[in-house]
């Protein structure tokens, strides 16, 4: 099939290379517009966008894929089929309409749990043991499209949601390409989804990802996990903002407040409503990350110190 990828992040390109390495015609690929980046905010490409270029592709950037001059630009590609992997736009009925066999998305979960922008973040969150990906036609409704496969993964104790992120891009991307297969020789059929079991997972803001230690320390490592490295769990000190990495629940420290910091030798204990846990990387304001032993070196807390 003569195909046009779209994507965005980093997350989108192991299924941009995978069909890249497939029998389709990969005839261009649609991403969205540069962005400031970095502290120069200089306009740089998406990580899609870059991938493209290496690989030789016409590279679409549209405002807004309602653009008419966009629109006229896909059907000048002739594409059978949009496979879709994190974009990050809404499709209009307009665009859907233009490849014969729709677009095609990759959402990392099994819908239909957790529909929406941060699914992997959710299912953390939630504290589900198993998440996966589906592919599905997207149609006007968010994320509610006949299904066509899935695939299912193992949350790991310690994943944060970087770590479950890539394993599911590198296994959705197989998952993809075989949807493009069966979708082409006729050997696939999109089932509609299950009308039990929906989920939402909008997207978790930088206010959501404030650490709350008045949550038992299961919530506290979960919200942690679930926003590294994005937007990145946080907490204050002294008025500052600090930003935490992934923790580790500690047995046998159950008489710390919420919030209060222990410094032992080469550990950092900071209570919960239900025992403590165990920091692992520190960034306070204006400074480097490191470990939370040598952070508390470095900023040398008093014994009355705490977390707000």
């Amino acid at each position: 099939m003569r195909l046009v990828f779209a994507g965005t992040p980093e997350v989108a390109v192991p299924a941009l290379d995978a069909i890249a390495a497939s029998p389709h015609e990969l005839v261009g690929v649609v991403t969205r517009p540069d962005a400031p980046s970095g502290r120069g905010r200089k306009l740089t490409p998406s990580p899609v966008a870059q991938r493209a270029e290496e690989l030789g592709l016409p590279v679409l950037k549209p405002t807004h894929p309602r653009d008419p001059e966009f629109q006229e630009q896909l059907r000048a590609l002739e594409p059978d089929c949009c496979p879709v992997v994190a974009y990050g736009a809404l499709i209009p009925r307009s665009a859907l309409d233009i490849p014969r066999h729709g677009w095609v998305n990759l959402h990392f979960s099994v819908l239909p749990a957790w529909r929406g922008a941060a699914p992997v973040q959710h299912s953390l969150w939630a504290g589900d043991e198993y998440t996966g990906a589906t592919t599905f036609r997207i149609v006007e409704a968010l994320d509610a499209g006949p299904m066509f496969g899935v695939m299912t993964e193992r949350v790991r104790p310690t994943d944060t949601a970087g770590d479950l992120l890539t394993r599911l891009a590198e296994g959705g991307s197989e998952l993809l390409v075989a949807t493009l297969d069966g979708i082409e020789t006729g050997t696939i059929e999109a089932r509609v989804q299950p009308e039990d079991g929906v989920s939402l997972a909008p997207k978790i803001s930088v206010e959501d990802a404030r650490v709350d230690w008045s949550e038992p320390a299961i919530g506290v490592d979960r919200r942690i996990r679930a926003c590294t490295p994005g937007p990145g769990a946080w907490t204050t000190l002294d008025g500052e903002r600090v930003k935490l990495g992934a923790v580790t629940l500690e047995e046998g420290a159950d008489d710390l407040a919420p919030g209060a910091i222990r410094v032992g030798k080469n550990h950092v204990l900071v209570g919960t409503a239900s025992g403590a846990v165990r920091l692992g990387e520190v960034k306070a304001f204006g400074k480097k990350q490191m470990g939370a032993a040598d952070w508390a070196r470095g900023v040398r807390l008093p014994d009355t110190a705490r977390f707000e």
